[in-house]
């Protein structure tokens, strides 16, 4: 199980470097929260764990009929999903057949939090989607749009392996911004970034020493 290593290593030097840095300003809504996390790590990786538990990582395929290298979980009222029937939240997860697993209150605490912090007050995810990266995968320029009320913010956890994340415009061509995102990080966007194209650039090898060679990602959002 992903995350069910009993070892708990000390929050190393660089993350705690983390801890003291200012929101980064982005775009107009859109803002970089380092370290965010970090202070209450160990327990949201507790809180992870009877979710995967119960909704392990699987590889979806898109409505073409083609695997997803990102393998990814659910959690909270609704969950994502993608298969030939296309791209829509369902209630129960397809692969057990039991409705997803609940969000955790921390989860949705540390979703609130972070999206005040960013100038989104009032913010109460109803789902989280997890997904698990491995060195070389990524995620293609998509936008985020099968949720019904685009006014709501993204909070997007970036736990493990460093990542490049690709901030795009409002159409598919537009120049991208390349943000760096470490352990801990939290990215929150919205208002009229909400629909900007984004994605991620394939994951460098490497090991890092809570997660191992892995990025574990948690994009909270409001789907009903």
């Amino acid at each position: 199980m992903i995350l069910c290593s009993p070892a708990r290593t000390a929050i190393m030097q660089s993350d705690l470097d983390l801890f003291g840095r200012q929101p980064q300003r982005l775009a107009t809504h859109t803002v970089l929260l380092p370290g965010f996390v970090l202070p209450r790590l160990e327990a949201l990786l507790d809180a992870l764990r009877p979710v995967l538990r119960a909704a392990p990582f699987r590889h979806m395929e898109t409505p073409g009929g083609q695997a997803i290298a990102v393998a990814l979980s659910n959690c909270g009222d609704l969950g994502w999903v993608s298969d030939r029937q296309g791209y829509r939240y369902t209630t129960h997860d397809p692969l057990s057949g039991a409705p997803w697993p609940a969000l955790p209150a921390l989860l949705a605490q540390l979703a609130h939090e972070a999206a005040a912090a960013a100038g989104f007050d009032g913010f109460h995810a109803d789902t989280c989607l997890i997904n698990h990266y491995l060195p070389g995968t990524r995620l293609s320029l998509h936008q985020d749009r099968n949720e019904r009320d685009f006014s709501h913010p993204i909070v997007s956890i970036s736990l493990g392996l460093p990542a490049v994340f690709l901030l795009g415009g409002q159409q598919r061509g537009d120049a991208t911004q390349k943000v760096p995102l470490g352990h801990g990080d939290v990215l929150v966007w919205g208002g009229d970034d909400r629909l900007r194209f984004h994605g991620v650039q394939p994951i460098k090898p490497g090991e890092h020493p809570r997660m191992g060679s892995r990025r574990i990602n948690l994009t909270l959002r409001r789907a009903t």
